[in-house]
């Protein structure tokens, strides 16, 4: 894939901003297993020609929309915090209104109607409010293993190929034995 190729297969469709094109890692990773895979290869070897600035190019917009990334997962981290924080604030706030409510009130059948209902709506808001901690957790752990996965392919991807260019290394260094390409012909 030439480099203009790769550069037209990123470019955002339909007026996509290009902010939410960057975060595609895992497309950009699949663009670089692709152009790696369609590489012509090398008679007699497992290695393959690749265009070193087109994949080093791909690898640098990979790096550069890391930080992006991990932007993006600390602003869903922050407002799970946020979000516990808010939970422990109306927490204190209807601890303080029951004791208010207590101290208020005598014991008539009017109050403990009234203590039943509290009762229920702060089990229903805990209720509430833990299955929101789910869904957060639940979300945060599902991006943040997305983002795992992206970043260990890469790692695995960026090994792969400095494998092959210290194994083409290797061969090149053989070529040069002035004793290889002499050998008593008979």
């Amino acid at each position: 894939m030439t480099r203009a190729a790769a550069e037209d297969s990123l470019a955002p469709e339909g007026g996509a901003s290009t902010d939410d094109q960057s975060l595609d890692l895992p497309g950009q990773l699949a663009e670089l297993r692709a152009v790696i895979a369609s590489a012509r290869s090398m008679p007699l070897s497992a290695s393959a020609v690749i265009n070193r600035a087109d994949v080093l190019a791909m690898i640098d917009r990979l790096a550069a929309d890391l930080p992006a990334a991990f932007v993006a997962a600390d602003k869903v981290i922050a407002a799970r915090e946020a979000h516990v924080a808010g939970h422990d604030q109306v927490e204190a706030m209807s601890s303080a209104a029951r004791a208010d409510r207590e101290r208020l009130l005598a014991d008539t059948e009017v109050v403990q109607a009234a203590r039943r209902a509290a009762e229920e709506i702060v089990t229903a808001a805990r209720r509430e409010s833990e299955e929101l901690r789910r869904e957060t957790d639940g979300y945060v752990d599902a991006k943040l293993a997305t983002f795992e996965i992206s970043l260990t392919k890469t790692l695995q991807a960026v090994t792969r190929g400095r494998e092959r260019l210290r194994g083409r290394s290797d061969l090149d260094t053989l070529g040069d034995d002035p004793d290889a390409g002499s050998g008593d012909r008979r």
